[in-house]
């Protein structure tokens, strides 16, 4: 089994900051693919970033130069900071790693942008 816990969500104001972080734990090995997605109010999940197993980044068009996706493998920990937070950024943020058996989701974290 693979587990993956967010945290970090919350309220803040436009123009804040946070991190997320994304705990992984059970049969993972090595250094996976892993990435962070949003699912606002009634609209449907979308990319938000992604990092490969030798740290190459990408990332969606509305966020780059605001969010950086980073990761601590000694700690099975992906990171997500976020900064120059807007309301249409308010949505429940999730975590996947990309294994060769498949992938697995966190249950996520919400973050709130207040104007």
């Amino acid at each position: 089994q693979v587990q993956l816990v967010e945290s970090g969500g919350g309220l803040v104001q436009a123009g804040g900051s946070l991190r997320l972080s994304c705990a992984a734990s059970g049969s993972i090995s090595g250094v996976n693919p892993m990435g962070w997605y949003r699912q606002a109010p009634g609209k449907q999940r979308e990319f938000v970033a992604f990092i490969s197993s030798i740290g190459i980044t990408t990332y969606a068009g509305s966020v780059k130069s605001r969010f950086t996706i980073s990761r601590d493998n000694a700690k099975n920990t992906l990171y997500l900071q976020m900064n120059s937070l807007q309301p249409e950024d308010t949505a429940i943020y999730s975590c996947n790693v990309v294994l060769n058996r498949g992938t697995y989701w966190g249950r996520g974290t919400q973050v709130t942008v207040s104007s």
